[in-house]
């Protein structure tokens, strides 16, 4: 079983930046793919970034590529998400996740992310 704890949130003004964190333990961080995915306030979940074990693929969707950076220390167990020029569509829930499986490509859709943390919560003003 793998648990996930994401940080480092916050509420931000529009062109700043965060970097959000995820703690992984319970699994060696370093056979799995991870993703970050988001929730706005009356909206579907959805993908953000993915990252493979190797750091070698990485995957964004169109509405960030550009200003955010998928990263990852396996020596540190952790994950991580750059977020440059945040707009206030960028307000959600951000979640650290994976499928769970080792040495695969990461995964896209959010049905095939099977282990979530807790959230953290990202607040951009205009």
């Amino acid at each position: 079983q793998v648990q996930l704890v994401e940080s480092g949130g916050g509420l931000v003004q529009a062109g700043g930046s965060l970097r959000l964190s995820c703690a992984v333990s319970g699994r060696i961080l370093s056979s799995l793919a991870m993703g970050w995915l988001r929730q706005a306030p009356g909206k579907e979940r959805e993908f953000v970034a993915a990252i493979d074990w190797s750091s070698s693929i990485t995957y964004y969707s169109d509405s960030v590529k550009g200003r955010f950076t998928i990263s990852r220390d396996n020596a540190k167990n952790t994950v991580y998400l750059q977020m440059n020029s945040l707009k206030p569509e960028d307000t959600a829930v951000y979640y650290c996740a994976t499928d769970g499986r080792n040495y695969a490509l990461p995964v896209q859709r959010v049905s095939q992310f099977l282990y979530w943390g807790q959230g953290t919560q990202v607040t951009v003003s205009s």
